[in-house]
């Protein structure tokens, strides 16, 4: 993981680009009075690398990869509630990625980063490393898997709605259409599953939609600054005068009965959802955008239900083929659109 892997302050970073291709100078003036010729596209030698994929396009697929990573966190937190307490999975996690992260920086020797930064690696801290991970492990307590991941759903309409607000962003009609088309999808089979009455469980999950949507939208956006890896790292390390004595009376409170489920459940937490999750996701976010990487979380609850399926046992709804259908032409048509 290096610096320049990600968008720096020096770089550009080309979104929405009309199609237009980019041409390498020359490196020497063109002699005067001497018509610059037009040079045709130069065939790749034999042996050579091919070019790389365009920015857009890696962007999109690391977000991807990110959604993939997170829809597995509630089949592994349903996993490690089976040996261990709501405030125990919490907690440790955030500080087992912590120490990962950590060790990451210093091997790195990253700077600190400068001190306009640390406001929004404090939302993130909050939002994505405590908030989000605290009230969906609490909401999964009395709530399955398959009805948190469709409740959650409405993750990506509201982290657009906060890029709007804090970037200054403007999605195109055509994408806020097919967002909300998405999110209605996703709300009409929360509601056909959970029988129209809101829980306790449901009160939790909706919070969790806003917190985490602030520490997206501040994470996408300082990821145009740092690395991706360097925003969730600070914001883990940012976190622990909260989570080491967090964990440490959790662990008296509620004493763990590890089991294979319980230890495997913890550690892909930590590692795969909390830490390099989170690192393509960001890196995802910075090029193409936030709410446009947002949309592609619009697959996540169908994807987890697939995976409580086969992880969990858990019965997989009629009606999950028919949503999935539908959620992924929305997503189609938000990638399309201009965000």
């Amino acid at each position: 993981m290096r610096d320049h892997d990600s968008a720096t302050p020096g770089s550009t970073i080309a979104v929405n680009a009309p199609g237009g291709v980019r041409t390498a100078e020359a490196g020497g003036p063109t002699p005067e009075g001497v018509r610059p010729a037009t040079a045709a596209p130069a065939a790749t030698p034999p042996g050579a690398t091919a070019p790389s994929p365009a920015p857009a396009a890696r962007g999109t697929l690391l977000a991807a990869l990110g959604v993939a990573s997170f829809s597995l966190t509630f089949p592994a937190t349903a996993w490690a509630l089976e040996g261990m307490g709501a405030w125990t999975v919490v907690t440790l996690r955030s500080v087992l990625a912590a120490l990962v992260a950590g060790c990451c920086l210093a091997v790195c020797r990253v700077r600190l980063p400068e001190r306009r930064h640390w406001a929004g690696l404090a939302v993130v801290a909050a939002g994505v490393v405590l908030g989000f991970p605290l009230l969906t492990t609490l909401a999964l307590e009395t709530s399955t898997t398959s009805h948190a991941a469709v409740v959650v759903g409405l993750l990506p309409l509201t982290t657009a709605a906060f890029s709007a607000v804090r970037t200054g962003a403007r999605p195109s009609r055509t994408f806020w259409a097919a967002a909300l088309a998405g999110a209605a999808v996703v709300i009409g089979f929360a509601v056909q599953q959970s029988g129209g009455a809101p829980s306790t469980g449901d009160l939790y999950l909706f919070a969790a939609l806003l917190v985490c949507a602030a520490g997206y939208t501040e994470g996408g956006r300082l990821a145009r600054h740092l690395p991706g890896w360097q925003v969730i790292g600070w914001a883990l390390l940012l976190a622990l005068p909260v989570t080491v004595p967090g964990a440490a009376l959790a662990l008296l409170a509620e004493p763990p009965h590890l089991t294979g489920h319980a230890v495997a459940g913890l550690l892909w937490l930590a590692l795969g959802s909390q830490f390099l999750g989170l690192v393509v996701w960001y890196r995802g976010m910075a090029a193409v955008g936030v709410s446009k990487a947002s949309q592609l979380q619009l697959a996540q609850p169908l994807l987890t239900l697939v995976w409580s399926v086969l992880l969990l046992g858990e019965q997989l709804p009629l009606a999950a083929p028919v949503a999935a259908v539908a959620v992924l032409v929305c997503i189609a048509v938000t990638q399309r659109s201009a965000a």
